[in-house]
């Protein structure tokens, strides 16, 4: 998997870059957390911090447009997103994170 950022757009109010991308695959369309972790190595972050927001294959293509979200820290990410997307991209929630860290 091959993945190229189309367009990149600070966002300093909410502490994130927006970006554009095209990810080059082989097989079926990958899924959204292997997208996740290959973008987050790409910009050298964390992947708890890049939220995938939504991933586009045209049928029969082996192309794959998306956009996601890169924060600079986890917490932005928590503070800003939605819970059903901090869900879809496997990031926990602020209750849960509190919990995790005690456990």
């Amino acid at each position: 998997m091959n993945v190229d950022i189309i367009e990149e757009e600070e966002n300093p109010m909410l502490h994130r870059t927006d970006v554009r991308f095209e990810v080059t695959h082989e097989e079926a369309t990958p899924s959204r957390l292997s997208v996740r972790d290959s973008l987050a190595a790409k910009l050298n972050k964390d992947s708890k911090e890049v939220v995938v927001h939504e991933l586009d294959t045209k049928f029969g293509m082996r192309t794959t447009v998306g956009y996601a979200k890169v924060y600079d820290s986890p917490g932005h990410a928590r503070d800003v997103e939605q819970d059903y997307m901090l869900e879809r991209n496997k990031i926990a929630a602020d209750g849960e994170a509190e919990e995790a860290e005690e456990a």
